[in-house]
């Protein structure tokens, strides 16, 4: 399988604060691949940097061989990489339909500018095929003209994992999709990325490294900006770098 996206010296800098240094990040088109590490090791600035909300301080981005270091994040999403947020990020005083239709109105490319995004119609038949197959997907059909407000917080994340499949994306990333969830929205969200994971190209940011296990091919480690380790789950979790970042040194045998 060939790269769908790469990083090359990938750093940022805030300040006096190196929060990614020097990264060389890779992922294969059709790849789960799982992002791990300590908190503030760096793992949502390098979302950040892939989905274009931060420019980088120094290093390269290529998606599909091109440059994308420049371009904004809607430029991005146009591309083909969509992502999730560690806080869920959706509009509360819209309803569930509003937010995905929202979203697809917005990548098309005659909604681009302002002026035609505000003009389009969103009963074209694109659109809500695209809104109906998104909803669908991640069960909530019958919550689409509840307002987003009354949802429960596990709805909520999956209707942003909906907005983001509304969007085709090529590439997925999803920043900490767990976090806050109680078991049985987990498991919920474990399903649909185990189903999700057979048409796009996926990384995931998850400190529930266990629920993810399954789920990836590989896993990348980040510790102090820095990516310290890549293999597979079982390779990872056994190598002594990653072992020592979660839980210092051991303690030499008497």
């Amino acid at each position: 399988m060939a790269d769908l996206i790469t990083t090359s010296a990938l750093t940022k800098r805030f300040h006096g604060l190196t929060a990614v240094q020097a990264v060389d990040f890779h992922v294969r088109e059709g790849e789960t691949t799982g992002v791990i590490g300590p908190n503030g090791s760096g793992k949502t600035t390098l979302f950040h940097l892939l989905s274009g909300f931060f420019p980088p301080t120094a290093g390269e981005i290529r998606f599909c061989g091109e440059p994308i270091t420049a371009l904004p994040p809607h430029r991005r999403v146009a591309l083909g990489i969509a992502r999730t947020f560690q806080l869920v990020s959706v509009f509360s005083s819209l309803t569930v339909w509003e937010n995905a239709v929202l979203a697809v109105l917005r990548i098309q490319p005659e909604g681009a500018a302002p002026a035609r995004f505000f003009l389009r119609s969103c009963r074209h038949p694109a659109v809500l095929e695209r809104c109906a197959e998104a909803l669908e997907r991640v069960g909530l059909t019958a919550q689409a003209s509840l307002p987003v407000a009354e949802l429960s917080y596990g709805d909520k994340r999956m209707l942003e994992i909906g907005i983001t499949l509304a969007l085709r994306p090529r590439l997925l990333l999803l920043d900490e999709p767990l976090a806050g969830l109680s078991d049985h929205e987990i498991a919920r969200v474990v399903k649909l990325i185990g189903e999700i994971r057979r048409q796009f190209t996926v990384v995931i940011i998850e400190h529930k490294i266990s629920k993810i296990l399954e789920l990836v091919e590989r896993l990348s480690v980040m510790n102090e900006g820095r990516l310290i380790c890549e293999g597979s789950p079982a390779e990872v979790l056994s190598d002594p770098r990653v072992r020592e970042c979660y839980w210092g040194k051991e303690a030499p045998a008497c």
